[in-house]
């Protein structure tokens, strides 16, 4: 009777711990779709409820490079962190840049088409594994599974995705993209603004704004 006993409550245990697992998936999963679809109609207010503390902190980061770092210092950066500074410093207004923290400046970002909508567009997340207050769903693209995973935190008891788990790969990417263009790093990044706002960067992208 005692063993019967101890196994009906190891079931139920584990029940209750299932239960428990799919009930949080359900929650990242939800948290990717509203962070989404707020990307993909310019809602920068909505869409920053469903970020983590580590994505506000990496904004954060390069906003004071924006505000403060030489040329020497930007020449420094990843090529993606240099495209932020230079993208922020090239089509963003001065009075703006010195009101901004972090958050303001990824909200502003995500009005203005700097945060690219082609990371979530036709994507979504497959498998889902948590652990503890970490989770990571694996990028589905088009439908196909991919080697890469969107990592999530729970903060404030609200799963938050965490954009800079993939600016690893992002940053490979555009590093070969800039080998196979042909020109140098910074002329590369300068063509991709002069596309994107139709206007040629200017020497001033090189200087701090104060």
């Amino acid at each position: 009777m005692k063993q019967k006993l101890i196994a009906l409550i190891l079931l139920l245990t584990l029940t209750g711990l299932t239960y428990a697992q799919k009930s949080e998936e359900k929650l990242v999963r939800k948290s990717f779709d509203s962070y989404k679809s707020a990307i993909l109609n310019d809602k920068g207010e909505e869409a920053v409820k469903y970020v983590d503390s580590r994505t506000i902190k990496y904004y954060s980061d390069i906003l004071e490079l924006v505000k403060t770092a030489d040329s020497t210092e930007v020449e420094t950066l990843s090529i993606l962190d240099k495209l932020m500074v230079f993208s922020i410093r090239h089509r963003t207004p001065r009075e703006d840049v010195l009101s901004f923290d972090g958050e303001a400046l990824l909200v502003y970002a995500i009005k203005n088409g700097m945060v690219g909508k082609n990371s979530v567009a036709n994507n979504s997340i497959g498998d889902v594994t948590i652990d503890n207050s970490f989770a990571k769903g694996q990028f589905i693209a088009n439908g196909n599974k991919a080697p890469l995973y969107f990592h999530f935190y729970k903060e404030s008891e609200q799963w938050k995705i965490d954009l800079t788990s993939l600016f690893p790969i992002s940053t490979t990417a555009f590093k070969k993209m800039a080998d196979e263009s042909g020109k140098n790093e910074n002329e590369f990044l300068f063509s991709v603004l002069e596309i994107i706002t139709n206007k040629k960067p200017g020497s001033q992208i090189w200087n701090p704004v104060k």
